[in-house]
C-alpha cells in the first residue's frame, strides 16, 4: 500500500508545489511547462494535474482577490501568449491549458486534422461531426485571419447567442483548430483574446504530428502523465483525457507490459485501485 503522506510528498515535487520550488517569473513557468510537458492553468476539481496556479501560490484555492500575489499568473500568460512558447488553449477536460512545445505534435496526433486545414474540417462538417457555428468560426479566422473575440463573434454572425459562440470556440479549440494567439484592448473591458487557426500559428506542426503514429501519441502523454502524478485510479485517466476506450486500453496494455506502469496499487484512504508509476512504486 502506498500512503497518501508518499503519495502527497512525490506530487509536491512534481507540481512544484515544495518549499522553495513555487514559480516567481514567467522564464520559470515556461521551464515548469516544458518538464512537466503538460499542466492546467487553475486546478481542476476532481482531476489529478499539476496547475500553474498551485506551482506560483501553492496548494491552496483559487482566489477570488484581484490583487492575490497568485495571480500573477494572468500577467504571464497574456505576456507569453503571442511568443509562442507555448501552447495554450481550452483543452483538457475543455479547461484551460498549457502544452509544451515538445508535447505538442503528440497532442496533434490524436486531433481529427489530417494536414490540410482548408478542407478538413469541411468533411467533418459533412459528416456531422461539427456544429454549424463551429464551421463558421473556423471559416472566418481562416478567411480573415487573427481576430479579436467581439470582432470574430460579429464576422461569424452569431451575434445572437453568447453560449451557441463560445461553445464553438470551446470544440475547435479541444480539436486543436483555434487558439487564442494575444490579448487586446476591446470591449467594455478593453480586455479581449485574438483568435487564429492553428496551423497559421504553428507553421511546423502538421509535419512534426504527421511522423508520430496515434499509439505512439497516447503512451507519450501517458508516460509524461504518470511522471507527475505518481498514482491515480484508472477511470480518472479515462475521464481526463476522452480517448476511446478501445486506443486507451490498447496503451495501458503496452505500458504494463513494458512495466512502466503498475496495476492494483493501493493507496491509502482510496477505495479504488491505482494505476502507478512503477519507478514511484519501486522508490517507496
Amino acid at each position: 500500500m502506498i500512503s497518501i503522506s508518499l503519495l502527497n510528498q512525490y506530487r509536491s515535487q512534481t507540481f512544484n508545489m515544495a518549499p522553495g520550488m513555487r514559480l516567481t517569473s514567467a522564464a520559470e513557468a515556461v521551464n515548469f511547462v516544458n518538464r512537466r510537458g503538460f499542466v492546467t492553468f487553475w486546478p481542476v476539481k476532481g482531476i489529478v494535474m499539476p496547475s500553474l496556479w498551485a506551482a506560483t501560490a501553492g496548494d491552496r484555492p483559487v482566489a477570488d482577490e484581484h490583487d492575490d500575489p497568485g495571480h500573477i499568473t494572468w500577467g504571464w500568460k497574456d505576456e507569453l501568449l503571442p511568443q509562442k512558447v507555448w501552447y495554450y488553449a481550452r483543452v483538457l477536460r475543455r479547461r484551460n491549458t498549457m502544452i509544451s512545445l515538445e508535447a505538442l505534435p503528440y497532442f496533434y496526433a490524436l486531433s481529427p486534422n489530417y494536414g490540410d486545414p482548408e478542407n478538413d474540417y469541411l468533411d467533418q462538417y459533412q459528416q456531422g461531426l461539427m456544429t454549424n457555428e463551429a464551421r463558421q468560426v473556423y471559416e472566418t479566422l481562416l478567411h480573415k485571419g487573427p481576430l479579436d473575440t467581439l470582432s470574430l463573434r460579429k464576422e461569424a454572425h452569431l451575434t445572437g447567442s453568447d453560449s451557441r459562440f463560445n461553445r464553438a470556440l470551446e470544440d475547435l479549440q479541444i480539436e486543436f483548430k483555434v487558439l487564442p494567439v494575444g490579448v487586446v484592448e476591446a470591449g467594455a473591458w478593453r480586455y479581449a483574446f485574438q483568435y487564429e487557426i492553428v496551423p497559421r500559428h504553428f507553421p511546423e506542426l502538421i509535419d512534426q504530428a504527421g511522423k508520430i503514429t496515434e499509439p505512439q501519441a497516447r503512451r507519450w502523454i501517458l508516460e509524461r502523465y504518470f511522471n507527475a502524478v505518481g498514482a491515480v485510479p484508472r477511470n480518472e485517466v479515462v475521464k481526463l483525457f476522452g480517448w476511446r476506450l478501445d486506443a486507451f486500453e490498447r496503451t495501458l496494455t503496452a505500458l504494463l507490459k513494458d512495466g512502466v506502469l503498475t496495476p492494483a496499487v493501493e493507496v491509502e484512504g482510496s477505495s479504488q485501485p491505482h494505476l502507478a508509476l512503477t519507478s514511484f512504486v519501486d522508490g517507496i
